[in-house]
């Protein structure tokens, strides 16, 4: 490992901007409404400040005025922003639609009792595999417990033998997954609008056939005939957005303009606040001016300064509705952080630093409401406290109550049953019996090319879902999984997070440079696997536009698919994706353990890990290379110096965040270019944050005057600008900008065109030199140039600090301001954890995974 070969000598660096500030752990602190009219203008209370920074969205942690939940990881900015509007679309109807699985919140049986810690006030609350607690009446989406009470995990409260995922209905889905889907197949087909599920339950998909005898055996693909006007539409996120009026204006906004106004708020946000709240946004201001902190971007502090000028001396601390919006938006911006749901004691503390005078009657009162539900989640206790089971049987479990959302809790939920289902696919072979489908599997991984491909395969030859977990080089192994897989006529896939790891897997099945992942116009269910590429991403199989297409009953046309970049998958994208299986299917997750998880809420393939639910086949191959050998060192905390001849780790040490913008801009567009070989445009920044002195905005507009200096013409874009374009939640695509019209701004995506519409473009667009970790992952470079500030020591994590220097593929320069605080971040920080639910769900669904 060479220090600071490339580079060359530096010039003089400017003094330190201010550091960016560490990102906070607690929510932000709002201003408390007094009994008095508006402030002055500029107060922090003042509405006149809300609105979106244009530079700065929800979950930007980089800047000085971030604030969230408890930490988490980094998120990219269009993504957050994105995912704190979703309290609306065909997600949220497939959870209303799913509404009252257990009833009414009632008495569980598992708070009778000394627990650690007890839901406010006594609500009830649900087991780790029980119903959801919460508002709603049992027929709401045609399935669930009328009464409410949730019973133990494994127990049928009417004692007959109920079907669920994890117990007889094997391999069958249950009746919540079955209304998630319906429910946004009907909302993305445009059968139903999402408000309708409110008040009806959506009907319910047809029950899939059940699988084939030999469900290993390669099955006869149904010819399928031509779809029905009726056939359910693919399904998807919902990025669609309110149709716009004649002159380019959501509907309602204007009345909405009239409400702002009138509390002081900036009439800008109109736009926001309609495609938000709907058409009725105006009406919704008026009844509940707090209501105002569901649109993305508007803190809790500038809420109460609209509510205090719209409603004068009444508006108070204590406000019932003030409680119920800051206890959403406190759920919300833990999703932001990765939470799924949060322990009620830190969401009782989070209000109280909120000046809510009685934190636990406002938990009572939006557990009441329904705004949240109620979990209870089993706590392992530690060996020599867990009693034996001959003198204790009755004995409790430890548990931790949890708070959540219902649009979280329905997808983990959704997810745990796909999963069990998956899991108990094919049965386990009998004394004497042959293992399922032995003679073509066995004949496989006796070709596989490596021993662990050999173990993938026979693995899945008899399960019908696996983890797998490797590096980059184990990559290889799931790609011989699918082209084995298709050798025996199965319809397998393999599917990566970014465009950029399709074309590597792409390259890895042997398929040709040109071949596209399209169906086609013409493809369909029955199409030959050949016909088609075997490697997808994952958001163009679910939106039907690569892959093999669904079947008559929506389910994806497929025998096998592997998930690569599996830590990418949040739980909504995991639960669509596994709801979409038909049954008899199986799953690979595979992935890298040590990369950082998703930028949406949940850590899906953390989770199935430490579940133990399935089998799990760990690769053997190593990542080659002085980058390899140094990434491997640090997914097991330790950071050593490697050998690298060829200069394929180079440290640049700077002083202060002034420098490390000099030294980055530098090393891209000189020194890698004359050293290595590698061009400007090849090469990746990846800095911790996007604020700060030296983050993505900064190190952006330095490298955009040396790269492609211009006026920034196009909403600040210029033609041959590289940028980051985000089109759904978590989803960062890398471009170039061609042109600009009355359309929009024109992109060219890896050879895909892409037109951004004007509205959209300062929201889902920015200059892509620099990126977070988040927003590398899944992709490589031939080069990346990884910057440490001193200000953004307080983000560093090893799962950071892994993904980073993993993404570049010849060449990493690391230019090094962090001083002390990287050994220390790799050796004793892994990762930020997050509250989720999922490891229970499972643990509670599905039997223990054999071993041996």
């Amino acid at each position: 490992m060479s220090t600071d070969r490339l580079a060359g000598d530096a010039a003089p660096a400017p003094e330190e901007a201010d550091p960016g500030s560490p990102e906070p752990t607690v929510p932000a602190e709002p201003t408390v409404p007094a009994n008095t009219g508006a402030g002055a203008p500029g107060d922090p209370g003042d509405p006149a400040t809300a609105g979106t920074d244009p530079d700065h969205a929800p979950g930007d942690h980089s800047g000085a005025d971030a604030a969230g939940a408890p930490s988490g990881a980094d998120r990219s900015d269009a993504a957050a922003a994105a995912g704190s509007a979703g309290r609306g679309g065909a997600d949220e109807a497939g959870a209303d639609a799913a509404e009252g699985e257990s009833g009414d919140a009632g008495a569980s049986p598992h708070a009778e009792g000394a627990t650690p810690e007890q839901a406010p006030a006594g609500q009830g609350t649900s087991g780790p595999g029980a119903g959801r607690g919460g508002a709603g009446t049992g027929d709401e989406a045609g399935a669930g417990s009328g009464d409410g009470a949730s019973p133990p995990a494994g127990q049928d409260p009417s004692g007959d033998a109920a079907e669920t995922s994890g117990g007889g209905g094997k391999g069958r889905r249950s009746a919540a997954a079955e209304a998630l889907a319906a429910a946004v197949r009907a909302v993305e087909s445009g059968e139903r609008s999402a408000a309708s599920f409110f008040n009806a339950a959506p009907a319910a998909r047809p029950a899939a056939p059940a699988a084939p005898a030999d469900p290993a055996a390669p099955r006869e693909r149904p010819r399928a005939a031509a779809a029905p006007a009726s056939a359910p539409a693919p399904v998807q996120r919902s990025s669609a957005r309110p149709a716009r009026g004649p002159g380019g204006e959501i509907p309602g906004s204007g009345d909405v303009r009239e409400v702002l106004a009138a509390g002081g708020a900036p009439e800008t946000l109109a736009g926001k606040v309609a495609e938000t709240l709907g058409e009725h946004a105006a009406e919704a201001l008026r009844e509940d001016p707090w209501q105002l902190l569901a649109v993305p971007g508007v803190r809790p502090d500038q809420a109460d300064g609209f509510a205090r000028s719209l409603l004068g001396p009444a508006c108070e601390p204590g406000d019932e509705r003030r409680a119920l919006a800051l206890t959403g938006w406190l759920l919300e911006r833990a999703a932001l952080e990765g939470h799924t749901a949060l322990e009620s004691s830190a969401l009782r503390d989070a209000l109280a630093k909120a000046s809510v005078p009685d934190p636990d009657e406002a938990l009572r009162t939006a557990i009441a409401e329904g705004v949240v539900l109620v979990f209870q989640d089993a706590l392992d206790a530690p060996a020599a406290a867990r009693p034996r089971a001959a003198e204790d049987e009755d004995a409790e479990q430890p548990v931790r109550v949890l708070l959540g959302l219902d649009r979280y809790a329905l997808a983990e939920e959704s997810l745990a049953d796909g999963l069990a289902r998956l899991a108990s696919t094919f049965a386990p072979a009998q004394d004497g019996e042959a293992p399922v489908g032995d003679a073509e599997w066995q004949g496989a991984a006796a070709a596989a090319p490596s021993a662990s491909a050999a173990e993938l395969i026979r693995t899945v030859a008899a399960h019908g879902l696996v983890a797998h977990s490797g590096g980059e080089a184990a990559r290889a192994e799931p790609a011989a999984l699918v082209a084995a897989a298709r050798a025996m006529g199965l319809r397998a896939y393999a599917a990566a997070h970014t465009e950029d790891g399709r074309r590597r897997l792409a390259a890895t099945l042997g398929e040709a440079p040109g071949t596209g992942p399209d169906t086609g116009p013409d493809a369909g269910p029955d199409e030959a696997p050949e016909a088609t590429s075997a490697a997808v991403t994952v958001a163009g199989l679910l939106a039907g536009a690569e892959g093999p297409g669904r079947d008559e009953e929506g389910a994806l046309a497929l025998d096998l698919l592997t998930v690569l970049d599996a830590p990418q998958l949040d739980v909504e994208a995991a639960a669509m994706l596994v709801e979409s299986l038909p049954d008899g299917a199986r799953l690979v997750l595979s992935g890298d353990p040590g990369v950082l998880w998703s930028a949406g809420p949940g850590r899906v393939f953390a989770d199935l890990v430490a579940a133990r639910r399935c089998p799990q086949v760990v690769s053997r191959t190593p990542d080659p290379g002085p980058i390899g050998e140094l990434v491997s060192g640090i997914g097991i905390g330790e950071l050593s110096q490697v050998e690298a001849p060829g200069k394929e780790v180079v440290i640049v040490p700077v002083r202060d965040a002034g420098e490390a913008v000099h030294r980055t801009v530098q090393l891209v567009a000189d020194s890698v270019p004359r050293a290595i070989g590698i061009p400007p445009e090849q090469t990746q920044v990846i800095t911790p944050g996007h604020g700060g002195a030296a983050g993505t905005r900064a190190l952006n507009a330095a490298l955009k005057d040396r790269l492609n200096p211009g006026p920034g013409r196009f909403g600040g874009f210029d033609p041959g600008d590289r940028v980051a374009y985000t089109p759904a939640p978590g989803r960062t695509v890398p471009g170039t900008v061609v042109s600009a019209d009355a359309e929009g701004l024109r992109l060219d995506c890896a050879g895909t065109p892409v037109v951004v519409v004007r509205e959209e473009v300062g929201e889902l667009v920015r200059h892509g030199w620099a990126l977070t970790a988040h927003q590398a992952a899944g992709a490589r470079w031939p080069a990346a140039v990884v910057v440490l500030p001193g200000d953004a020591t307080a983000r560093l994590t090893r799962a950071w600090v892994y993904t980073a220097f993993g993404r570049g593929e010849r060449h990493l320069s690391v230019v090094h301001g962090a001083d002390a605080a990287l050994p220390r971040a790799v050796a004793e920080i892994p990762f930020k954890d997050r509250t989720t639910r999922l490891r229970a769900l499972l643990q509670a669904q599905v039997p223990p995974a054999p071993t041996g």
